[in-house]
């Protein structure tokens, strides 16, 4: 009952919040609409696991098919990866619109908005059919029992008997190529003097604001994360 309580929490709380971005006209901004892309993926991401873990906590015999297991590491690394380059995409769009106010209506037109997330999603996709041509390539030589609450990338490494160090490497380059932290490091590094030279206070709460909530969105985000893809 605890566990489904908190995944309902999760999907009203994101299945909320996107209805109101989509219906309010108000907060048709792009923030907002990055907003709206990373709490369906949120909504996502949770049914991937969630489900079949309550599934799990009821029946006696706790098993998932090959194919089950498949699908579920496909549409986990896909929504997870997609998920972090969203709040990398976000840092990016607070670091124009305090650096270069004048300049964000022409930057961050809709054309290149929707490339951005479209984008994220194309990654995530990517980082898949790299991942699961590796993964799925391994021989289980010690069991096929995983102890793990779902299917995920290193409980299955240590049940393989096959040489990982390839998959490793590209998971290295992967991760070098895409990480968000880089992203978001460098965003926030040109904004807070950015923020720090403005003469208003209102204008620098707003701004401290609206980035202490995406810092904070990114911290719960890292807590949650356990897979070497993000």
């Amino acid at each position: 009952m605890a566990f489904l309580a908190m995944y309902l929490v999760t999907l009203l709380e994101n299945f909320g919040i996107f209805v109101l971005i989509r219906t309010d006209l108000h907060l048709h901004t792009l923030m907002y609409y990055f907003l709206s892309h990373l709490t369906f993926v949120d909504i996502c991401y949770s049914s991937v696991i969630l489900p079949k873990v309550l599934m799990q906590i009821l029946m006696l015999e706790k098993t998932i098919s090959f194919l089950g297991c498949a699908a579920q590491l496909c549409f986990f690394i896909t929504f997870r990866v997609t998920e972090c380059l969203l709040l990398a995409v976000m840092a990016y769009d607070r670091y124009m619109a305090i650096c270069n106010p004048l300049l964000y209506p022409t930057i961050m037109c809709g054309w290149r908005c929707w490339c951005l997330v479209a984008g994220s999603y194309a990654v995530g996709i990517f980082h898949v059919v790299t991942c699961t041509a590796f993964i799925f390539t391994f021989s289980l030589c010690h069991s096929n029992v995983i102890n793990h609450y779902f299917f995920d990338i290193a409980p299955l490494l240590a049940l393989s008997c096959s040489n990982a160090h390839s998959y490793d490497v590209v998971i290295l380059a992967l991760v070098s190529i895409n990480s968000r932290l880089t992203i978001i490091f460098i965003s926030y590094a040109s904004i807070l003097p950015a923020v720090l030279r403005m003469h208003s206070k209102e204008g620098r709460r707003k701004a401290l604001s609206t980035c202490t909530s995406h810092l904070m969105v990114v911290t719960i985000s890292m807590e949650q994360s356990g897979a070497p893809l993000v």
